[in-house]
Formats: C-alpha cells, sequence, structure tokens
C-alpha cells in the first residue's frame, strides 16, 4: 500500500471531494454504488489503496448514507487500512443531544460512538452542537475536527455588500452571526440576533430584536436550514420594515418541504449556500476550510 494519503468519495459529494483532493494533491477515486430492487447497496472499492484514507461524504438523508458509509470503512480495515478519516460536511444525528421526554434515545451520543469506532479522526463543519463545547464530546474519536465555515461566508457577503446589517434568526445563530461580522474586513457591519419561541416541529414565532432595519441590506445567516420556518418568519417580519432587500445564507441548505418556495413568498430576495451538501444555492466552497483541517489532521496522525 502506498503511504500517501488517499480520498474515497462517493457521487453524491464529487465536485468537492475532487476539488479538495487537487488542492491537497492527493489521488482520488470514487466508490461505485449499485443499489439492488430491494434498497441494498453493492459498493465497490479501488484495488489500489493506501495506509491512510479519507473518505468524504456528507450525511444529509443519513439513513441512507451512513450505512454504506460504515460498510466502506468495515471493509477498508479489513483490507488492512491503518487509518481512517471521515470527512463529513454535514454530521447527521447531532440535533438529539439529549432525551427531551422519558423513553427518548439520544441520537448524537450514539452516532458519535459508532463513529468513533470505525474512525481515527472526523472531521466536519457547523456541526448542530448547541449543549456540548466540543466535537469530541459527541464523536470521541483520536481527532474531532468541527470546522467553521464563518470565514469564506464573511468573504463572499464582503464581496456583495458595503454594510450589510448581518441578523441571526434565533439565539442558537449568535455565534454564527458574531463570527461572520467579525471576520468581514474594513468596518464591521451591524448584527443582531433575534428571539424565537417553537411551537411544535413546523411552527415557530420570532420576535426581531429593536433596530431600524428601513432601506437597509439584511442577511439571515444560520448553521443549517431544514423547513426553513425560523428563517421564513424572520423574513416576514423584517420585511414589515421596509428593507432594501432580504437576503439568506447558511452553512447547510436542507431545504424541505418546499422551504426555498416559502422563503421566496416571505420575501427574501437571494438564497446562498455553503457546499456542504450539494444544492442548487451552492455558492460558497469550503473547500479550503477542509484543506487546512486535512492538513492539521495528517501532522497529527503521521507523529502519533
Amino acid at each position: 500500500m502506498s503511504q500517501q494519503p488517499f480520498i474515497l468519495f462517493f457521487s453524491d459529494s464529487y465536485l468537492q471531494a475532487q476539488r479538495l483532493a487537487h488542492s491537497c494533491a492527493l489521488p482520488f477515486a470514487e466508490i461505485i454504488v449499485h443499489h439492488f430492487p430491494d434498497g441494498e447497496s453493492k459498493l465497490t472499492l479501488p484495488v489500489e489503496l493506501s495506509d491512510h484514507v479519507i473518505i468524504y461524504r456528507s450525511l444529509d438523508h443519513p439513513n441512507d448514507k451512513l450505512l454504506e458509509v460504515l460498510l466502506v470503512a468495515c471493509e477498508l480495515r479489513d483490507k488492512g487500512v491503518e487509518t481512517l478519516t471521515l470527512i463529513t460536511p454535514y454530521l447527521c444525528y447531532m440535533r438529539q443531544d439529549k432525551a427531551f421526554n422519558p423513553g427518548e434515545i439520544i441520537s448524537q451520543r450514539a452516532v458519535g460512538q459508532l463513529l468513533a469506532e470505525h474512525f481515527d479522526a472526523v472531521m466536519t463543519v457547523d456541526s448542530h452542537l448547541h449543549r456540548i463545547h466540543s466535537l469530541e464530546q459527541a464523536v470521541p474519536a483520536r481527532i474531532a475536527l468541527n470546522l467553521s465555515a464563518t470565514k469564506p461566508i464573511a468573504a463572499f457577503l464582503q464581496e456583495l455588500f458595503e454594510s450589510p446589517v448581518i441578523l441571526g434568526p434565533d439565539s442558537e445563530s449568535k455565534q454564527w452571526v458574531e463570527a461572520i461580522a467579525n471576520a468581514m474586513s474594513g468596518n464591521a457591519p451591524e448584527y443582531c440576533v433575534s428571539s424565537k419561541r417553537r411551537v411544535n416541529d413546523i411552527n415557530v414565532e420570532v420576535t426581531l430584536p429593536a433596530f431600524d432595519f428601513s432601506n437597509r441590506h439584511i442577511v439571515l445567516v444560520d448553521d443549517v436550514a431544514s423547513t426553513g420556518r425560523t428563517l421564513e418568519q424572520t423574513a416576514y417580519a423584517v420585511a414589515k420594515h421596509g428593507p432594501a432587500s432580504i437576503s439568506v445564507v447558511v452553512t447547510h441548505a436542507l431545504f424541505v418541504n418546499n422551504a426555498l418556495q416559502r422563503l421566496y413568498k416571505a420575501g427574501v430576495d437571494t438564497i446562498w449556500s455553503c457546499d456542504s451538501i450539494t444544492h442548487s444555492t451552492n455558492n460558497i466552497a469550503l473547500d479550503g476550510v477542509f484543506k487546512d483541517g486535512l492538513t492539521h489532521c495528517i501532522q497529527v496522525l503521521d507523529s502519533e
């Protein structure tokens, strides 16, 4: 086996994985997937591998993707691969970090432990961590990195706006709003955060902060947009104040249940996302973030 790290990717992440491989000057190959009529997967790996294999796959739609990733990891170990790294730009099952009701399974702990058993290093970006301080607490692997998309988002917004207002839709988004504003060069843009009351899984109530939004370019920022209900209600509230424009930028573009259509209807002019999940709104590449993280990861693993 070669000692140079080797990147394996699935077809749903081929653009992102190939950009990362090229930027790191690493060899790469696709994992071939065939689905049988009953839904089972047949996976085929390249014959020539390396002592250190990096699997690149975002884990949106996790009930399908996660099992395939684990099957690959098991086969690579059987083939004698010494070091396995998982780069998963969107890490699934992180939101359920406590039992909110009797009998509920804490999926964050279960999935984190499962990944740590198969991988030496796990790397993600803007993971949904709100009651713990580091990814290592959820994924007890030798290395667990929760990278940030705030710098590429800030650079992207810097090219578009001179003095936008960065608005977080709820208190949980404050860390991203503040970090993005601080990362923008020149005069740091103004930023503020709304408050949210969740009625149920679908409905939320949003209260805007005391701020003059009229004739300003408002950028709503969040780590993940799933149903988009919080962003939608925030946009409706902001639209009543006569802003110059309303934009949305998120790290992870899930956008389920007609979320895009509802956001545009609420008054949003433009929606952008990072390429952590392949989506039509992708405008912000994360290969630079993962290159830095992977370089650090390889150095640490090689030194042990």
